[in-house]
């Protein structure tokens, strides 16, 4: 199947067509090429299986960010209805985000059945959805109410003079305190529309061209707060939105299937009682029976990259034993240094095997990913291994250090 082979990897809607161009599937993804192919390479249920035999176009339409994929997906889906997409019609438990028609406009998350009844009673200036992941659409709001603030505040809770914590924060413009400012405020709501539209170019032009009117006019302070939200436009940090391990939204457990995992760590305190753990997970599980401990021999002082490379040049000793099948993915508890000496080991045994790294960030808030992630695995999994190789490592090192003091 040559379907998925010329796309691009990048954030975006792709639209799986029949034989008569008709739209079978409407799906979003932060890499299109990786997504899209995990349909072809992959067993999956009798609902996708069926879906996969009938597709003979692909079209994709990229855009810049997860964000406006999320919001694409959801448009496309209400106005095509595609018959594989069956659990997005049934819209009353999805949430909508919709844009009061008030003085002060609020942008709400509603449910679709709240939605429907309200109807009557409250008009709308915009409404967007319904959206099929609600914690993707709440992330979506979060990221967005930091560039353009707005008001949840109903009409009775406007100019109260006390300031909500969202206005401590910068996330609320502060009608609950006072209602100047109603003007640029209706500017911003304006803005988030254009957004959640796509028009995010035109959004960009207008802030330029406002930021240079700004400078004319020495209004340094209003162009530096254009230009900061300019910024903050072109480096959405979204990719949290859309998870690479869900396949259209009938897929939980597709991703991983038939595929062997293993991950290794390290653990010693300065080169002392250094041991050295595998774990390998099996269809995205546990697969304990398979965990073996490595004794470090030819190495006491710190260097977890030279252990690493004992440990997994004596594991690679068993490939091709019953009793030690070859891994599809490694995941390696460390950086780039583990990465490479990992890939040297494998290289030197002449196999071709996939291996990820897991860092912790500067921060250590965040995971880094050093190379690539395969089609047939995704980041929530990687950790969980990560994760329990540590677990399994610190375990055997505290056995053997306490072997070690005992009389």
């Amino acid at each position: 199947m040559t379907l998925y082979r010329n796309l691009p990897e990048t954030p975006g809607v792709y639209l799986m067509k029949g034989a008569k161009g008709s739209i079978l599937y409407v799906g979003k993804a932060v890499n299109l090429k990786r997504r899209v192919s995990s349909y072809f390479l992959r067993p999956h249920d009798s609902r996708i299986e069926k879906l996969v035999k009938e597709i003979r176009k692909i079209e994709v339409r990229k855009t810049a960010t997860a964000i406006e994929a999320l919001i694409l997906e959801a448009d496309l889906i209400k106005k095509h209805q595609p018959p594989f997409n069956i659990r997005e019609k049934d819209d009353k438990s999805f949430p909508y985000v919709v844009i009061t028609k008030e003085r002060f406009p609020r942008v709400l998350l509603i449910r679709g059945k709240d939605l429907k009844q309200r109807d009557a009673g409250t008009r709308y200036s915009a409404i967007h959805g319904p959206f099929t992941s609600p914690s993707s659409i709440r992330e979506a709001l979060r990221i967005l109410r930091k560039i353009f603030p707005w008001s949840v505040h109903s009409m009775k809770e406007i100019g109260k003079g006390k300031p909500c914590f969202d206005a401590q924060i910068g996330l609320c413009p502060g009608f609950c305190v006072a209602v100047e400012g109603r003007e640029e405020y209706l500017k911003t709501i304006r803005d988030l529309k254009l957004l959640l539209e796509g028009k995010r170019e035109k959004i960009m032009k207008n802030f330029e061209r406002e930021m240079r009117e700004a400078s004319k006019k020495l209004e340094f302070e209003k162009a530096e707060k254009i230009r900061r939200r300019i910024l903050a436009l072109q480096h959405i940090q979204d990719v949290a939105l859309v998870k690479e391990n869900e396949i259209g939204n009938y897929e939980s457990g597709i991703k991983n299937y038939g595929t062997r995992i293993e991950g290794f760590d390290i653990s010693n305190i300065s080169g002392a009682s250094a041991v050295g753990a595998m774990v390998v997970f099996e269809n995205g599980k546990p697969s304990k029976r398979w965990y073996r401990k490595f004794r470090i021999r030819t190495l006491k002082k710190p260097n977890d990259v030279g252990m690493l490379k004992e440990m997994l040049s004596r594991r690679f000793r068993h490939t091709g034993e019953e009793n030690w099948p070859k891994p599809d993915l490694i995941l390696i508890d460390g950086g780039v240094g583990q990465v490479r000496v990992a890939r040297d080991v494998l290289k030197a045994a002449g196999l071709s095997i996939p291996v990820v790294g897991i860092a912790k960030g500067p921060t250590r808030k965040k995971n880094d990913i050093i190379g690539r992630i395969p089609g047939f695995a995704d980041e929530t999994t990687l950790v969980r291994v990560r994760d329990e190789a540590h677990r399994f490592a610190i375990t055997y090192h505290k056995k053997v250090r306490k072997a070690e003091f005992l009389p």
